[in-house]
């Protein structure tokens, strides 16, 4: 919301610089829409690259169709059919499944974007000498010092992006994000369709934006454990190449955790590595908490020997025994969250246990060695399983 109230404060006070990068500006949506679907198809980020396709055709059909004046009967209907399609066409992305462009539901797609724009085409040529008068002044009135745009296109344009809004609210998935940019940034060009450079600004910001919101995406994909939420393997596996002379690495276990899912079930088990990540979060010391693999979790200390860390993974591994960990039944709970609440207040008994973990401590002395000090580390977690678990050994 900021940007697009930036990009008003763009086009007022640097109007007149902007006419000397007007070619600039007229070719850079088309460089970024494209980059932004060429690296959505192997980043596996499917509803991105569908959106960025669509802000592709409708800044094309602006800069091609729609740059004689709104009084043309033609040019006018081109307008009024961009401004209705494009929101309802970016609204259903949040709903479609993730599949790559080149997939074969891309191809039936693309196919149905293409047809849709023929369609559109012929109801273009075929009213284009027609009397539309009083359509103009009754279903589709605008207010000419407010926007070209029809009042009932503004009000549909604004439910839908308030619809996206709220859809990013209850899930907030990257290419949801992509979804409301989009209907965003081309609804304000529509609405102040009237101002100069208004679309080559407007769509350039909106493709940078899903350009960003890619690489990020893609990077959380690469980097943070999808179900934990904390950084996975890849970002230890970097962060270990990074590493001084100093530093204390952790291995954690969770105790019996084969066991525990064998009684309780996968999606049980799940909850229990989740909340065994969350209170690894906590650990105090300056800790950097990774998902090994399985049930296993990496603890990293920069800067600080196994000595300097003891004190505060056995506080760690106090905390996770001391947590009393409400067993759920997925069987009978509710997707929604709200509703699994619910019960769960009206419920008067509640099945609880606890769980331990183990962990293994060792320090880049003598080996500096990160390979072989998370070796050391994880022999000594084998001798906490040995001792008895529910301890820190090094």
């Amino acid at each position: 919301m900021c940007l697009a109230l930036g990009t008003l404060f763009l086009l007022e006070y640097a109007k007149f610089t902007l006419v000397n990068y007007q070619e600039l500006l007229f070719t850079l949506p088309y460089v970024l829409f494209s980059l932004v679907i060429l690296l959505s198809q192997p980043f596996n980020q499917g509803r991105t690259g569908l959106s960025a396709l669509l802000m592709l055709i409708a800044y094309y059909i602006i800069q091609n169709h729609l740059q004689a004046p709104l009084s043309n009967n033609d040019t006018k209907l081109t307008f009024v059919l961009l401004c209705g399609l494009l929101p309802l066409n970016l609204l259903q992305i949040h709903i479609l499944p993730d599949k790559r462009l080149n997939s074969r539901f891309g191809g039936f797609y693309i196919l149905f974007i293409l047809m849709l724009v023929g369609w559109s085409a012929l109801v273009v040529n075929h009213f284009r000498d027609s009397d539309l008068t009083h359509v103009w002044d009754s279903y589709l009135y605008a207010i000419p010092n407010f926007s070209p745009m029809p009042i009932v296109l503004f009000l549909l344009s604004v439910a839908i992006t308030l619809s996206s809004a709220s859809t990013i609210l209850k899930r907030n998935l990257g290419s949801d994000q992509t979804v409301f940019v989009s209907l965003l940034f081309s609804g304000m060009t529509f609405v102040l369709f009237q101002y100069n450079f208004i679309s080559s600004t407007a769509f350039s910001i909106a493709a940078l934006i899903l350009l960003l919101n890619l690489i990020t995406c893609s990077h959380e994909l690469a980097f943070v454990d999808q179900l934990t939420g904390i950084p996975g393997r890849r970002a230890l596996e970097t962060e270990l190449k990074h590493l001084g002379r100093t530093y204390t690495l952790a291995m954690l276990d969770v105790d019996h955790f084969k066991k525990f899912n064998d009684t309780y079930g996968h999606k049980t088990g799940d909850d229990v590595l989740k909340l065994v990540a969350q209170l690894m979060r906590n650990t105090k010391g300056g800790a950097q908490v990774f998902r090994y693999g399985g049930e296993e979790f990496t603890i990293m200390y920069k800067g600080k020997e196994a000595s300097d860390c003891k004190a505060f993974l056995d506080e760690l591994r106090q905390s996770i025994a001391d947590y009393s960990f409400s067993l759920r039944d997925h069987n009978t709970r509710p997707d929604d969250n709200k509703k699994g609440a619910k019960m769960r207040k009206k419920s008067d008994k509640s099945t609880e246990t606890n769980i331990t973990v183990s962990i293994g401590v060792a320090d880049s002395f003598p080996d500096h060695n990160p390979e072989n000090v998370l070796k050391a580390a994880d022999q000594a977690l084998y001798k906490a399983k040995q001792k008895g678990r529910n301890r820190v050994m090094s």
